[in-house]
């Protein structure tokens, strides 16, 4: 019986942060393969190797992990006032399945890079020597991402001296910013969106069964902050599943039991956050949410042998990607991280300040009592707290001495009586592979939480670039 020749594709395989994952132009895609649907969706899981049932992706590129299962797509952007347009694809490792339902943050950092290699940026963009700044449009979840990319003699510049926790190698700093990354009330829905808290509140409960817990004959009540910024993630405490927030992944991910209880947090809060109607269809929505646990700052050693000290980070997370505890931390985890450490009454912000409500940005010029007065606008009590020229001054309206204790907005939100938001801030948290920074601006509008920007600094490189090769199943 005669067989087709293998098919060849123009392909790059590159590393974006913690990640890696085969990236195409989308002119150079067979023509089946241009358009979103089985064709493509087949293509992809050629590829990367999968279905396997081995779990090794032994007949593909990829790494049998969800770090290392990925693919993009890239072409030039159909929006305005953007560069690329950047489509991601998770591949499941066991299953015949692509998740399109999110991004990767990670990858998203080799982007920009990609996107000037292949010609898809204008010219008149890219410095001779400096930083281009490339503007990306996340297809998958409609948002602006920034890649600020050093480029040296007119060529990204991917070497250089900017060390990253869960990467061996040194390479170039590639600052990345999520703009806009969380979810608006009415954004994209004709009768209203859920905002980036879907269910209304910071913490909720997620009833776990009978048995999911130490094999416990009763049902389970568990706090969570589930939150849609960067990838709807959902944040519960360590210590009420039994953890300290300092594992590595051998002790998450060779128990059968424990795999089984975060997926059913992850399936019952997907149904809380409207983003399945039933916890059975979580199983064809790996990739989204995700689910992760926090903790106080404590010390621990890495997954590499590094000790992360107690007194370097503001809190430890560990989060799973696609069935696993991530080796590092996802990109776009780490915005949602970012994102609820400054939000006041999250579990993040709570684990952030060893349980004690903080308002990122105020307590840092006032007193948490004075935080309270300024919140629910009571000048009355402000007038107990703070000093006597200052009392004359919000008495009378003078602004001149408040704008010495505390920043202008916060000044604005005392005359108007509104509640003030959190300011531009940024945390260190610590993960398996050692720690990250992640900076985050979130405020309060009109009862509801938003952030403009959350920023961390990834690397990016190619690892090698030709022909990816597949069996031509057409």
């Amino acid at each position: 019986m005669p067989y087709r020749p293998q098919i060849k594709v123009p392909a790059t395989y590159m590393r974006g942060g913690t990640s890696k994952g085969v990236f195409f132009s989308l002119t150079d895609l067979p023509p089946a393969a241009q358009v979103a649907g089985a064709a493509r969706d087949a293509l992809l899981l050629r590829v990367i190797g999968s279905p396997d049932p081995y779990g090794k992706q032994t007949d593909g590129m990829g790494g049998a992990t969800s770090s290392t299962s990925k693919t993009v797509i890239l072409s030039k952007s159909t929006q305005a006032e953007h560069d690329v347009d950047y489509l991601f694809g998770q591949v499941a490792i066991d299953k015949a399945f692509v998740d399109w339902s999110g991004n990767c943050g990670n990858l998203s950092a080799a982007v920009g890079a990609f996107a000037i290699h292949a010609g898809l940026v204008d010219a008149s963009r890219i410095p001779e020597n400096g930083i281009a700044v490339i503007r990306i449009w996340q297809a998958n979840i409609s948002k602006t991402i920034i890649a600020h990319v050093p480029i040296t003699h007119g060529e990204v510049q991917e070497n250089g001296d900017f060390e990253l926790d869960g990467v061996t190698f040194p390479a170039a700093e590639i600052g990345v910013d999520f703009i806009d990354p969380a979810d608006k009330a009415n954004e994209g829905k004709e009768e209203g969106g859920p905002g980036m808290f879907p269910t209304g509140n910071l913490v909720d409960e997620i009833e776990l069964p009978p048995g999911m817990f130490n094999n416990s004959l009763e049902p389970r009540k568990i706090k969570a902050t589930m939150i849609n910024a960067g990838i709807p993630t959902i944040f519960v405490n360590a210590e009420d599943i039994g953890y300290r927030g300092d594992e590595l992944q051998a002790a998450i991910n060779g128990d059968a039991k424990a795999l089984e209880m975060f997926e059913s947090l992850r399936a019952i809060g997907a149904v809380k956050m409207g983003l399945i109607a039933h916890v059975d269809e979580a199983e064809s929505r790996q990739h989204t949410p995700k689910i992760a646990f926090v903790s106080p700052a404590s010390s621990y050693t890495s997954s590499s042998g590094k000790q992360v000290e107690r007194s370097h980070i503001d809190f430890n997370v560990r989060a799973l990607s696609m069935g696993k505890l991530h080796h590092a931390m996802m990109g776009t985890a780490a915005v949602a991280i970012g994102t609820a450490a400054v939000i006041p009454g999250t579990l993040v912000n709570l684990a952030a300040n060893s349980g004690t409500l903080m308002q990122t940005g105020i307590e840092t010029d006032i007193e948490t009592d004075i935080d309270a007065d300024i919140e629910t606008g009571i000048e009355a009590d402000i007038e107990t707290d703070i000093e006597t020229d200052i009392e004359t001054d919000i008495e009378t309206g003078i602004e001149t001495d408040i704008e010495t204790d505390i920043e202008t907005d916060i000044e604005a939100d005392i005359e108007t009586d509104t509640k003030a938001g959190s300011q531009a801030d940024s945390v260190c948290f610590g993960h398996p592979s050692g720690t990250l920074k992640v900076g985050a601006a979130a405020k309060q509008v009109d009862g509801q939480w938003t952030v403009t920007k959350v920023s961390m600094s990834r690397s990016a490189r190619i690892l090698m670039e030709g022909w990816v090769r597949v069996p031509d199943e057409s």
